[in-house]
């Protein structure tokens, strides 16, 4: 019987939802930033300026509306000092990618993909989207290793 309840109070624990602050780090920021490193979930990060973005993608079809956050405000927000960011994704993707890009151009973080909230399953919960359709020298290569999904950590340096 004991261990029925032991099992019970488990499992409620496990379906209970996560209380405000209780939820986990989604992207984290290390490098030349203040405070050194950063952890975000992903309601702090919808806190940030919201910007929606239309463009097309090289790994889907037709024209997609990405919702997120410039990373230029994540950039401020941290107080980053450097030229670049080194992205890495839940898969162990690595790229970096200059700072200037994300001066340049209204780069954001995508959460949410057409209305629906970006999962894991399907690049999500992060992904770095360019405004390809708006700049036609986004649309080389150079530019689409930079597009990284399932984003989870960002270092500057």
């Amino acid at each position: 019987m004991r261990s029925r309840a032991a099992i019970f109070l488990v499992t409620s624990l496990l379906a209970a939802p996560l209380e405000a602050g209780d939820a986990p780090p989604v992207l984290r920021v290390t490098g030349t930033i203040a405070g050194g490193v950063v952890e975000f979930d992903l309601e702090t990060l919808r806190d940030l300026p919201q910007t929606t973005l239309e463009t097309s993608t090289v790994v889907t079809d037709g024209r997609h509306r990405f919702t997120g956050f410039l990373m230029r405000d994540l950039l401020h927000k941290v107080e980053a000092r450097g030229d670049t960011v080194t992205a890495t994704a839940l898969n162990d993707y690595v790229v970096e990618i200059p700072v200037s890009d994300f001066r340049d151009y209204d780069v954001i973080v995508a959460y949410a993909m057409d209305g629906k909230q970006l999962e894991r399953a399907d690049k999500g919960p992060l992904w770095i989207v360019y405004p390809r359709d708006d700049h036609s020298e986004l649309q080389d290569i150079r530019f689409d290793y930079r597009w990284v999904w399932h984003l989870s950590g960002l270092d500057i340096r």
